[in-house]
């Protein structure tokens, strides 16, 4: 296995790097997916190795994916933003950072001021990305309901922000 993970490591991070683009998140990736190999595949065939290390790493990315695109809903949500239009990487300040968390921190706190079926509705076409008729399916409602729930979760957070300049992106 040692031998196995200290030839992937260079070609999976650098696979890593190419789709994050960031350098501590790719490294971050790797080690998780090499982590995740070891525990779960250690005593697999050697010849599984390859296959079974690239699905967990591209699992992995998917879901920095998921939360990339989540927490830039979260930052659009708010009056102010950290990165460019474009969705170019911007060095973020100290500063802004703080700024950045003390948001997340009140659209966190704005959503757990929600109904519950509102903040699923959000939590799962706006964070996992789920269709409509998905998001019926998970919470075992009509689509009708789910447009409903989620467009009331939009207006109220948009509300409790301060922020009705945002536009229906995600409805």
């Amino acid at each position: 296995m040692d031998g196995f993970l200290r030839d992937s490591e260079q070609r999976a991070f650098l696979m890593a790097m190419t789709l994050t683009r960031d350098r501590q998140d790719a490294l971050e990736l790797v080690q998780e997916s090499m982590l995740k190999l070891v525990q779960h595949y250690c005593n697999r065939n050697p010849d599984e190795w390859g296959p079974l290390f690239n699905r967990i790493l591209h699992n992995g990315v998917r879901d920095w994916y998921r939360k990339q695109k989540f927490r830039r809903l979260l930052v659009n949500l708010l009056p102010w933003q950290t990165g460019d239009p474009d969705g170019a990487a911007v060095e973020v300040s100290a500063e802004c950072q703080a700024l950045a968390d003390e948001g997340l921190t009140r659209v966190l706190h704005a959503m757990a001021r929600l109904p519950l079926r509102q903040q699923q509705a959000f939590l799962l076409r706006a964070w996992q990305e789920l269709s409509t008729r998905e998001t019926a399916y998970a919470l075992s409602i009509s689509e009708n309901s789910v447009k409903t729930h989620y467009a009331r979760a939009l207006a109220q957070l948009r509300s409790l922000l301060g922020d009705e300049s945002l536009g229906d992106r995600h409805e």
